[in-house]
């Protein structure tokens, strides 16, 4: 194969993006794959785009890797994710392809977190060429099942998230491709965005978020979709929306894995990735008989029963198929909650919880990526000590449950501002809880997420809330633990005052599988790489927690080490400190800094941006402050700071 390092591809508007181009050498007119994101094909994403371009290339692709708009080699500036002019620049990217002497006319698109978001939103807008989709770890709806929001309430990384992006996308393009270099950096450093203010000032589900949520219009999508996902990952309810929303058209994926593509993920087993890529690729590129239209519309993991843990390497279990609509292996069985417990019956007193700040201590993180420190859930136990807890009786034999938990509470809120987190668990027999779903909701948006209507304190309130899709399996002697709280921190951001609930009564409706399912083709292991990157300095991460001033403490530091790309040499860095702060006594003084450092070197050449975002509760609504800085060598080159006061 032939590979290109700086493909330059024109925009409409005369500005060029930079591609990293693995060409089949003497081939035909080929289809091209493309990936379109904003993470540095230099660096970042080199030993990923490893384990998948070249094999693609190997087997008759020309494969395409796109810095986005003013991010790595590209030119231009970067504005907003999923911005219409990121989402344009994909469009012309794919029909200039197209209209190559080396490209068939066929183009498919692919790309986990970001650019599988941007290929569903690209897919909706039907660019000239684009054939098939393959999406990992995406999103139809960007307000409900995103890094901002989930049911209206406010994620914790919602600030870290706009951190990373701020230091990210602020680092220069490498010299060797662009003489340039330092123009174009000091240009994209004077007008990175503020992005955490952004996304607090649109906290309703308004035309920001809309803008991009295919399932606004699923029907406007009209090629065929491959959805992937990982029951590990803060996206696992997207690939059963997408093969509602696209009946006949979408095919999932979905394994124990946490943030990453099914050849990389872990917990494991791991999978071959690109083979099943290529399956659909042939079938939807080539018009090859590949057998995918045979495939069950969905093929997921069934995991077994474990003990928790915030590292997991394997997760035990089977692979199951279901049609798009699983109603025939699928039945709804119910749970009464009755006094302290989940069974069948009339329903027992109503009882209460408050507030407290400790409750969320055993969340993972949003998006697990395996770190060795652990950011999987762990033991739930002390967490459900402070939470309104219903357990059912032992299960008299295996339970196995197969899409999203229906929880229907009668509850009551003594504060017109409260929220309401819900955990399904697994209570073992040693007396450890293990996560298997949770779910939130902002109360004041119980009637849709447009149109927040504060809570009349006291008055009791029906609300249906759907946990998260899962697949797992309770042997007989197991019990299912249903966890209510007002809080869950640092998940998600309290309210100003601590509220107190009260449930009177309510279900959980839980999806059982009681048919065979489907046959699921076996799948084999990830094939080998190439390796591009050597490890200069080796990572680490660590958390602690402590007390001080009546606050509890929580320190994370993720340091990824330096590693350098063997073939040109460039190495990279990245560095973060977390320190999340919430009052024992007064759980609405919380506050988060982001601390973020990103380093980029080679020879005696070498720049450091760093950002630092802060978000904390104040009586007007979210106090919101950063900052921004550049140095070349040891000398700032740039500075600046952020401020702004978005109410709640």
């Amino acid at each position: 194969m032939r590979i290109e390092e700086d493909l330059r591809i024109p925009m409409p508007d005369g500005i060029t993006l930079s591609a990293r181009c693995w060409f089949p050498e003497g081939a035909d007119p080929v289809p091209a794959i493309l990936e379109m994101i904003p993470y540095r094909k230099r660096d970042v994403t080199a030993p990923r785009d490893a384990t998948n371009h070249p094999h693609f290339c190997a087997a008759g692709y020309a494969c395409i890797r796109v810095d986005l708009r003013g991010c790595g080699e590209s030119d231009g500036l970067y504005d907003d994710e999923y911005s219409p002019q990121e989402l344009g620049d994909i469009c012309a990217v794919i029909a200039w392809l197209a209209d190559q002497p080396w490209c068939s006319g066929k183009v498919g698109i692919m790309g986990i977190s970001w650019g599988g978001f941007n290929g569903l939103q690209v897919a909706a807008l039907r660019p000239r060429g684009l054939a098939a989709v393959i999406t990992a770890c995406s999103s139809v709806d960007r307000y409900a099942d995103d890094i901002h929001y989930k049911g209206g309430c406010v994620l914790g990384e919602n600030a870290g998230w706009a951190s990373n992006v701020m230091a990210r996308f602020a680092l220069p393009p490498d010299p060797q491709l662009r003489p340039d270099w330092r123009q174009v950096w000091l240009d994209r450093l004077e007008t990175t965005p503020f992005a955490v203010e952004t996304w607090h000032r649109h906290r309703d589900r308004d035309a920001y978020w809309k803008h991009g949520s295919i399932c606004e219009e699923f029907a406007a999508v009209q090629v065929p979709v491959l959805s992937l996902g990982g029951w590990h990952d803060g996206y696992r309810n997207t690939p059963g929306k997408l093969v509602a929303g696209l009946p006949g058209m979408c095919r999932t994926l979905v394994g124990p894995w946490n943030h990453k593509y099914p050849n990389l993920g872990v917990p494991g087993p791991r999978v071959d990735f690109v083979g099943e890529a290529l399956r659909w690729w042939d079938r939807w590129l080539k018009d090859v008989q590949t057998g995918v239209e045979e495939d069950p519309p969905q093929r997921l993991w069934l995991m077994e029963s474990v003990p928790p843990a915030r590292v997991k390497v394997e997760r035990p279990g089977r692979w199951v198929g279901l049609p798009a609509d699983p109603g025939a292996h699928v039945t709804a069985r119910e749970f009464d909650l009755t006094g302290t417990a989940m069974g069948t019956g009339a329903h027992g007193p109503s009882r209460t919880v408050q507030t407290h700040a400790a409750c969320g201590a055993g969340t993972g993180e949003f998006f697990p990526f395996g770190f060795e420190a652990g950011d999987l859930p762990g033991d739930q136990s002390a967490d459900d000590a402070l939470s309104l807890c219903y357990d059912s009786a032992p299960l008299a034999e295996r339970l196995e449950i197969v899409g999203g938990p229906v929880v229907t509470l009668r509850v009551a809120a003594d504060q017109p501002r409260a929220q309401l987190a819900v955990r399904l668990c697994d209570l073992r027999p040693d007396g450890t809880s293990l996560m298997l779903a949770h779910g939130f909701l902002d109360l004041r948006y119980r009637a849709g997420f447009e149109a927040p209507q504060d809570v009349v304190p006291g008055q009791e309130m029906e609300i249906t809330l759907r946990l998260d899709d899962i697949a797992c399996a309770l042997p007989a002697g197991h019990r299912l633990r249903l966890a209510i709280s007002p809080t869950y921190w640092p998940f998600i951001w309290p309210e100003r005052t601590p509220v107190a609930l009260t449930v009177t009564g309510g279900t959980l409706s839980v999806p059982e599988l009681t048919g065979p399912g489907l046959p699921v083709a076996s799948m084999p292991p990830p094939r080998a790489s190439e390796t591009v990157q050597k490890v200069l300095r080796d990572g680490e991460a660590s958390q602690m927690e402590r007390h001080e001033d009546g606050q509890r403490v929580t320190r994370i530091v993720m340091d990824a080490g330096r590693t350098a790309n063997i073939d040109h040499g460039l190495w990279h860095e990245d560095r973060l400190e977390e320190t999340w702060r919430i009052g024992m006594d007064d759980p609405g003084a919380a506050s988060v800094t982001f601390a973020w450092e990103k380093s980029v070197g080679r020879g005696d050449w070498q720049v450091t941006v760093t950002s630092e975002t802060t978000m904390q509760t104040t009586a007007q609504g979210f106090a919101l402050t950063g900052s921004l800085s550049a140095r070349e060598g040891a000398q700032e080159v740039f500075h600046r700071t952020y401020a702004a006061t978005v109410t709640r």
